[in-house]
């Protein structure tokens, strides 16, 4: 399993995961002529990809799904159905051409089993994944208000995660930013701060955690190595200095 973070952060997101020759798009906040340029950059060919999943409707998710369906037709649209209601509703799609899904309920599509749960955010009905292909496992969980028990459940069977750590309390606080806006980012349905996530791996990193990449860092709460390091720290404190750790950015392809 290959999985490259195209895009991450407020202004635009897109993961991709390969395996056995297909390729599973989470998110497509990227115009479509970015995320062919992206893609190809990173080695990916978007002809392979067999569907997009969408995690929500935030236009910094999925601003580029109307084009990117209409480039690649044959790609599916994967949503659960009030997602899938809210995009067809802002971004140009039909409600016809996606197939629902339902939270917690596992699907399939090419070489990939796909498990959407539940999360806590500003928007209706979120969700994160954990991605199976045969023994490897990927969790992918942006866009987290509060780190939930059955969110930390997912990320204890996964291999390879990508985990939200948006903010630094302190820099959040004096970002100047106005107080409402403040509070909704705090919130319990906002975004996960750098001690949240690491309180998550610090309960929940099971053993055959192997590689970790934190995203959707806030470019005016947050700082890449300041992420890095309260993560780093984590790490030491439970023993697993050997987890491949990276923090992904909004200009930056990464492979994870």
């Amino acid at each position: 399993m290959k999985v490259v973070s195209l895009a991450s952060g407020s202004a635009g997101n897109a993961y991709c995961v390969e395996s056995e020759g297909c390729v599973l798009l989470i998110d497509c906040g990227l115009s479509c002529r970015e995320l062919l340029k992206r893609s190809r950059v990173a080695g990916i060919d978007l002809g392979s990809v067999v569907a997009a999943v969408f995690t929500h409707s935030h236009d910094d998710h999925i601003k580029g799904v109307a084009k990117f369906h209409d480039c690649f037709p044959e790609a599916g649209l994967f949503a659960n159905a009030m997602t899938a209601d809210s995009i067809a509703a802002t971004a140009g799609v039909d409600e016809m051409d996606f197939s629902i899904f339902e939270n917690g309920q596992d699907f399939e599509v090419g070489p990939f089993d796909i498990k959407p749960f539940a999360i806590p955010h500003d928007t209706s009905d979120p969700v994160g994944f954990l991605v199976a292909d045969g023994d490897c496992r990927y969790f992918h969980a942006t866009d987290i208000g509060t780190p939930l028990e059955s969110i930390g459940e997912n990320l204890s069977e996964a291999d390879i995660a990508t985990l939200e750590s948006n903010h630094d309390a302190v820099l959040l606080r004096k970002s100047g930013r106005h107080p409402s806006l403040i509070q909704r980012i705090a919130g319990p349905r906002g975004h996960l701060s750098n001690d949240q996530a690491c309180d998550l791996v610090r309960r929940f990193a099971s053993p055959r955690l192997r590689k970790l990449a934190l995203a959707h860092l806030s470019r005016d709460c947050n700082v890449p190595h300041v992420a890095e390091d309260a993560m780093r720290t984590t790490l030491c404190e439970i023993g697993r200095t050997d987890i491949d750790l990276k923090v992904l950015c909004q200009d930056e392809i990464v492979e994870i």
